[in-house]
């Protein structure tokens, strides 16, 4: 197993040279705003940055890197069937920007627990879920560099309790100031090469019931009940691909909601999708950027 986990979608889902990416992600950030911050973890999309750069912004403007010293990225799997979580093998994963160090003490802590295993290399460097998080996270943590790591967690095709269960262990987690989480989920897939075509007429044209549904999801996230979530998926079979790392986290922020001098809130920042549907045959992708925000009283 190599040490380094290289960027291996650089060049094709987002810019491998330095400076240009740098410059690009920049130019997002500086158009986004500080709407609900300093963020304790955030829900950002994953898709290539053509498409959902911009969106991301929103989020990963919330971020006050002041007192970060670890961050959790958890990404669900495209490629492999997984029952629980996996853990990176690497040590260093890379971005055109600089190397990110993964914090190895974290990864055996969490194996000692025996619900996670370890990706294979191949599965690493294969998962854009988490990489396309990688170069913000970077960026936004430039002033940080080599001061902070980062433990990506590959989220698997979970039932409701064990969401529950990850959800309760990393909510010890979350409640240290000194962590961030980031989520990484798109939401609605549409259209015939994704198999779901839920189309509500009274909602408008396609793509306006494709945001109708997209902010049913959203709406019932903010408020943070992990049940109405779930029941929303199993009455829509809406395609968000990171449903079970939302899943966690609001799992987590409910165990966490139950420890008196903490409040929490959510909030989404942005909204778009790769393109506007208007006919059966079209297709695309829905993104949304969240921002979590906790206040711990005394």
């Amino acid at each position: 197993m190599s040490r380094t986990r290289r960027a291996s979608h650089a060049g094709s889902w987002y810019s491998n040279n330095r400076d240009e990416l740098n410059n690009q992600l920049g130019d997002w950030l500086s158009k986004a705003g500080k709407v609900h911050h300093p963020a304790r973890a955030i829900i950002a999309p994953h898709a290539g940055y053509y498409y959902c750069g911009a969106c991301g912004a929103h989020a990963y403007k919330q971020v006050n890197p002041e007192k970060i010293k670890r961050i959790f990225i958890l990404g669900p799997s495209h490629h492999v069937r997984l029952l629980g979580c996996a853990l990176s093998s690497a040590q260093y994963y890379q971005t055109p920007l600089y190397n990110l160090d993964i914090d190895l003490d974290m990864n055996d802590e969490l194996l000692a627990t025996g619900k996670f295993e370890r990706m294979s290399q191949d599965t690493d460097e294969d998962e854009h879920s988490l990489e396309m998080h990688l170069p913000y996270i970077a960026k936004v943590m430039s002033a940080k560099q080599g001061k902070f790591k980062i433990v990506p967690v590959l989220v698997g095709s979970l039932s409701t309790q064990k969401e529950k269960e990850y959800g309760e262990l990393f909510a010890n987690y979350l409640a240290d100031p000194e962590n961030f989480f980031v989520i990484s989920s798109d939401f609605c897939h549409w259209g015939d090469r994704f198999n779901y075509k839920h189309y509500d007429k009274s909602k408008g044209e396609i793509w306006q019931s494709i945001e109708a549904l997209d902010r049913t999801a959203m709406d019932l996230i903010e408020k943070l009940d992990p049940p109405a979530f779930s029941d929303y998926l199993k009455k829509y079979n809406n395609t968000i691909c990171g449903r079970h790392p939302i899943g966690i986290l609001l799992n987590s922020v409910y165990a966490l909601g139950q420890v008196n001098g903490h409040e929490l809130s959510l909030k989404f920042t942005k909204y778009a999708q790769s393109s506007q549907c208007r006919n059966m045959k079209d297709s695309s992708v829905s993104y949304a950027s969240a921002s979590l925000t906790i206040t711990s009283h005394p």
